[in-house]
């Protein structure tokens, strides 16, 4: 899976694994594509790998798996551009006594022969990458493919790292200023503005995309909206593989 090689198939069925403290404890202003991006590069990561790899894939194998058209040209320039972004980029880690501000990859290159993109991790990302044993999430890519927000994929990582148990329904109560930073939508202040243009439409695309479904009610006190009650149950095995199949169906219509 390191080589650039792999088919779409390899990649959809790959998991991407990420410490807790990474979903629910950082702050960072990355774009859904460039998300997709460091995603595509986790899911690569073996569960038995010491230290990171160089990982590669090629450029036309992350726009047909992300169901980005792989006959405009324009790809290329994209890719470069969100790979440059990311590497400009930091996040914020929010540590037991302290905050650490960390780089996330170092040193991409592209080889112009063959669109191959080869990243490696920052070295500071390990603890939260690599050998993870406890307090860490997993899921499967393909999950995640078809979303259109970033506020989908914030919203659907930190759901799956609280529903610990999948086989049973749970309900999360998380407070409404805390929900916005997990998911880096801080800017909006007013509640009726981030449930139409954050909540609503993650929660719809979750419900329609993932594994999982949700349901998100209000909690109020004295009239004001403080927080929420997350509800989350898994997708029967029957849906799933509908959600699966249809979800290819989608992404081999970019080919």
């Amino acid at each position: 899976m390191k080589k650039g090689d792999s088919s779409k198939n390899d990649y959809v069925a790959m998991e991407v694994r990420k410490s807790n403290a990474l979903i629910q404890k950082s702050r960072f202003d990355l774009s859904l594509q460039q998300q997709k991006i460091l995603l595509f590069l986790i899911s690569q990561i073996s569960p038995s790998d010491t230290e990171f790899q160089t990982y590669s894939f090629s450029i036309k194998d992350f726009c047909s798996v992300c169901g980005i058209n792989t006959t405009s040209g324009r790809n290329y320039q994209m890719i470069k551009n969100q790979i440059k972004q990311i590497a400009d980029k930091s996040i914020w880690l929010d540590m037991p006594d302290r905050e650490v501000l960390v780089r996330l990859i170092e040193k991409p290159e592209i080889i112009k022969e063959s669109g191959v993109i080869r990243i490696r991790f920052d070295k500071d990302m390990m603890p939260f990458l690599l050998q993870l044993r406890s307090n860490y999430t997993k899921y499967e890519l393909i999950y995640i493919l078809r979303f259109n927000s970033k506020y989908s994929l914030r919203l659907y990582e930190y759901i799956k790292s609280v529903h610990y148990d999948e086989m049973n329904s749970y309900t999360q109560y998380v407070s409404l200023d805390g929900l916005k930073r997990i998911i880096g939508a801080e800017k909006y202040e007013l509640f009726k503005e981030f449930n139409r243009s954050v909540l609503k439409p993650a929660v719809n695309e979750i419900n329609r995309y993932s594994d999982k479904n949700v349901k998100i009610d209000t909690v109020k006190n004295n009239n004001i909206v403080v927080g929420l009650n997350i509800s989350i149950t898994t997708k029967s095995i029957m849906e799933r593989a509908e959600l699966g199949a249809e979800t290819e169906m989608f992404l081999n219509k970019s080919d």
